[in-house]
């Protein structure tokens, strides 16, 4: 059929082809970025506190910033966070790589600033820690973690890494609590309608049906 004159050969309310919303859709540059800079961030501290306080600490003379409440005391760690397991390093730097290597992956399919902040902060503490177990005494991926933060004297010595890991765990647990996903949804999944048109009986919606009988 030809067009009026003077109208467009193409609708322009159109979006050209793959490009609609039923295009696959690429994690968001803004999220992939949140994610990067907190653990680029996490990792800077974590890497320039411990250097400092090697440098100007000895084991087993703490110093006193607010009393007994908060103290720096320098610790080698050869065990997990807050030095529990102090056996098993290797252990505890394979679930390092393990963690670092999972959220390289699940940012993929991220497309929430809350879980890229989450998981910025998990990256950044594990890959703290990490470099710790690689690169300092005894030897390769058996190195003893820095420990520097004493808060009072009934709490493990820790580092901001093992900070940053722990803030990233009550974060997830409240995102999951709070129904936000990954993907950007929010609220339980099961829960939702079906959309207009679809079947209640299969669940599946007119365009799921359509690319059904496409495949």
């Amino acid at each position: 059929m030809q067009a009026a004159p003077g109208a467009p050969l193409s609708d322009a309310s159109q979006p050209p082809a793959g490009q609609g919303p039923e295009a696959p859709r690429s994690p968001g540059r803004r999220r992939i970025s949140v994610l990067a800079g907190v653990a680029a961030f996490v990792l800077a501290a974590d890497i320039i506190t411990k250097a400092l306080v090697v440098a100007h600490l000895r084991e087993g003379e703490p110093v006193r910033v607010l009393g007994d409440v908060l103290m720096f005391n320098l610790l080698r760690n050869p065990g997990a966070a807050f030095s529990v397991g102090t056996g098993d390093t290797i252990v505890f730097t394979a679930i390092a790589v393990a963690v670092v290597v999972y959220i390289a992956r699940t940012a993929r399919k991220l497309y929430s600033i809350g879980w890229a902040i989450t998981l910025g902060l998990l990256l950044g503490g594990a890959l703290g820690n990490l470099t710790d177990r690689i690169f300092r005494a005894p030897g390769l991926f058996r190195g003893n973690v820095v420990d520097w933060i004493e808060v009072t004297r009934y709490w493990p010595v820790f580092n901001l890494a093992d900070s940053a890991i722990v803030c990233g765990g009550i974060l997830t647990v409240l995102l999951a609590m709070l129904g936000y996903h990954l993907d950007g949804t929010h609220g339980d999944r099961r829960a939702q309608p079906s959309p207009p048109g679809s079947d209640p009986g299969s669940g599946a919606s007119p365009a799921d049906a359509a690319a059904d009988t496409e495949r």
